[in-house]
């Protein structure tokens, strides 16, 4: 069988993501053989950090690849995975699945229809806390578990005013559909992806589009206001089909502390975890010598999310065998939950999905 290591691998989209991912792989031994964008700069900055081939056209790198991650702005998610797919790759898609719900369902029959699989780069699924949380969920330590509180709020984090995050026609959203999308994966993958009935919602954009905008640093080069279009918080409540629940606060920019915390709300045990620190604590209650309650604080070693989510997908690769976390289903549901609440949002009103 082939080894994860001999994979030979290819990166589409070679901005910053993009390297972060390439110093992962050759962390880990693997098997890098190049990369593709469409910037000539981006296309050399990666070929002298990385000695191996850029290439300005997809079906270039393809030819040279039995997998590929994409990287790419949200919008080309779309031309960019089908097209790997109908050459016959692997794919692993850096989230969001798409910038629109109908991109996601079309790379999502592209998937199913295809030889290769696509696996969608929902990282902090592989942080310690949380397998540790899914270990204890699995063993029935949590009892069930009906309510997540799902919080990824920035007090000041717009990632560059004037970059293509903050462009609804190639992102498809703010922040909501940048990091929230993390926080409602996150909250379904704790109540082992429910069907989803129901998302109520608000979208605001408050503070991106005016020129006093403060702040201390960004993620990338701040130019200012004009054409900034997308959300840069939003508030939302989605309801499962077995009762289960979800309350979302998410935030680019916001007048209130930061914070990246889930509290997991079950029948026999809860938890809270903080993303941020990648500290976790259980909360339970007995009658047992007396009645009492406790809170446990657990500790893990370090960890590196992306690598491990770059080990499964390889090792999902070498094995010819589809991952069975991180799918395209997967994906696609969280897609549709944040379509819904851009609709709610847009409308006023809760929108069903049954």
């Amino acid at each position: 069988m082939t080894s994860a290591n001999d994979v030979a691998v290819g990166i589409v989209g070679l901005g910053g993501i993009g390297t972060h991912h390439a110093r992962q792989f050759l962390d880990r031994d693997a098997n890098l053989v190049g990369g593709m964008d469409i910037d000539a700069d981006a296309r050399r900055r990666f070929h002298e950090e990385f000695g191996v081939h850029a290439y300005e056209d997809p079906e270039d790198l393809y030819d040279d690849c039995e997998a590929v991650l994409i990287t790419t702005p949200n919008r080309f998610h779309e031309e960019y995975a089908t097209g790997a797919l109908e050459a016959g790759l692997d794919v692993l898609l850096e989230k969001p699945l798409a910038h629109t719900l109908e991109s996601a369902e079309r790379i999502a029959e592209a998937a199913a229809n295809a030889e290769g699989f696509c696996m969608v780069g929902f990282n902090n699924r592989f942080r310690r806390p949380v397998q540790v949380i899914k270990h204890y969920q699995d063993e029935g330590r949590f009892g069930e578990t009906k309510h997540v509180e799902a919080n990824y709020v920035r007090r000041r984090g717009v990632p560059g005013r004037g970059s293509w995050f903050t462009s609804k026609a190639v992102a498809g959203g703010g922040a909501l559909i940048d990091i929230g999308v993390h926080a409602i994966d996150l909250a379904l993958y704790f109540l082992d992806h429910p069907e989803i009935v129901e998302v109520t919602g608000e979208t605001r954009s408050e503070f991106g589009g005016r020129d006093d905008y403060a702040y201390i640093d960004t993620w990338g080069e701040d130019e200012g206001p004009e054409g900034f279009d997308v959300d840069d918080s939003a508030s939302a409540f989605v309801r499962g089909a077995d009762g289960s629940t979800v309350s979302l606060e998410v935030a680019w920019a916001t007048n209130r502390p930061t914070t990246d915390e889930f509290v997991i709300r079950g029948s026999e045990a809860g938890a809270t975890f903080d993303r941020g620190r990648d500290e976790l604590t259980l909360h339970e209650a007995s009658v047992g010598g007396g009645h009492h309650l406790s809170d446990t604080e657990v500790e893990t070693r370090d960890d590196n999310s992306h690598g491990a989510e770059q080990d499964v997908f390889l090792e999902a690769v070498a094995a010819d065998e589809p991952p069975a976390i991180n799918t395209v289903e997967e994906g696609l549901a969280v897609q549709r939950v944040i379509d819904a609440i851009y609709r709610s949002s847009e409308t006023g009103r809760a929108v069903r999905l049954d």
